[in-house]
């Protein structure tokens, strides 16, 4: 039996792939005949006439329940969303709430616990199927409506009073979900209120030896001279520049921090969109102690700011850890600063197509001259061993 298919799909031995747009780019008849083998779990290689076709499929359940297992657990931030509902109840009370990227739609829940008649909660991935499963059976379907879609796709019946989501990626923007929580304020009345309302990006220099070299030892496979005969080293260079443009995403003791934090506030409600595609942050530092900067650690803190009730959701390394634990950004030559110099600079956040930003650092202590920075992917972060927030 044979099948007619559309594919999008790359060519074998370019470096460059068509973009998936559910447009047909190439059409071709399968059948048993067909020189076919699977390649990893999503995908297949095939041979059609002279040509190799790599066929790449994504993966049908999108987001796992595992994941969402995960997440769910993660008590700082489930407790401090529903502290917060709850603790202004009479913002939502009577009144109309979006739930924008939902997922479990355990926001939903919680704006129906504090009195929402209705809540519209928006879900793009496949999990929605199992959002309306939970919906329906707390028999809630007639408060909250489940819509399947991306958020600046769907068709609201009515304006909002509220808006919730949660809209943080690590060092807040990353995955530039924080898009999709501004572009919903297309359906919130005048005076409308947004769960959370305002983020703060904090960030302060660190000490971290250890960190610095296990990360550059990453690299030491490419130092090798004969592996099976061949000789590696003349990458080992090329190495250590991509192991450090990974943010390192982990925790760590308050104590290797070398002076007190800055922060870049944003005001979910009055920023614009196009403001979070160039973020520039400057500090100066005044440092506390002697030693060499290692680098900057990022962390952030948002607030629920209600008609009766400011709640802050923290993920400082003082705090609780959290599914977004803290970000280190090593510098690529570390600075040695005395007590009592000022360390200045600035850190630029440029949104990439990679739904995500590179982050470029650049450090100086200005006593004694010495410069030093870096740039850095968001997108390919390094996790250390203890992510257990990973699906």
């Amino acid at each position: 039996m044979c099948q007619t298919l559309s594919v999008s799909f790359c060519l074998c031995g370019l470096n460059q792939c068509v973009s998936a747009n559910r447009a047909s780019v190439f059409q071709f008849t399968v059948s048993k005949e067909m020189d076919c083998c699977q390649v990893g779990g999503q995908s297949f290689l095939v041979t059609v006439g002279k040509l190799s076709l790599l066929l790449q499929f994504r993966n049908p359940t999108g987001y796992c329940l595992s994941q969402q297992h995960n997440l769910l657990q993660d008590y700082p931030r489930i407790s401090t969303y529903q502290r917060a509902i709850l603790a202004n109840e009479t913002d939502f009370r009577d009144k109309v709430v979006l739930d924008v990227c939902c997922l479990s739609s355990i926001l939903s829940f919680f704006a129906v616990q504090a009195g929402a008649a209705r809540v519209y909660a928006v879900e793009s991935s496949p999990l929605a199927k199992f959002t309306q499963i939970l919906v329906q059976s707390n028999s809630l379907s007639e408060q909250i409506r489940v819509l399947e879609g991306e958020v600046e796709e769907v068709s609201l019946p009515e304006m909002v009073d509220v808006i919730v989501s949660e809209p943080m990626g690590y060092m807040l923007l990353s995955d530039r979900l924080m898009e999709r929580f501004l572009q919903a304020r297309k359906w919130l009345k005048p005076n409308g209120l947004m769960f959370p309302s305002c983020g703060d990006i904090h960030l302060a220099p660190f000490s971290d030896e250890q960190l610095y070299f296990e990360h550059y030892a990453r690299a030491s496979f490419w130092q090798q001279r004969s592996f099976y005969g061949v000789n590696l080293s003349s990458l080992h260079s090329a190495a250590v520049d991509e192991f450090f443009k990974q943010p390192i995403v982990d925790t760590f003791d308050v104590q290797i921090l070398m002076a007190r934090s800055v922060k870049h506030c944003i005001n979910f409600k009055e920023v614009k969109e196009e403001d979070l595609h160039r973020i520039e942050i400057p500090f100066v530092f005044t440092l506390l102690q002697s030693g060499l900067v290692h680098g900057l650690a990022f962390w952030f803190d948002v607030a629920y700011i209600g008609s009766k009730s400011t709640v802050w959701l923290s993920t400082a390394p003082t705090e609780p850890l959290t599914r977004w634990y803290q970000v280190r950004c090593l510098l690529q030559t570390p600075l040695f600063a005395k007590q009592g110099q000022t360390l200045s600079g600035t850190v630029l956040l440029v949104y990439n197509n990679r739904q995500s930003y590179d982050i470029h650092i650049t450090a100086n202590v200005d006593q004694s001259g010495f410069r030093s920075g870096n740039v850095l992917d968001l997108k390919n972060p390094y996790f250390s061993k203890h992510n257990h927030y990973a699906c």
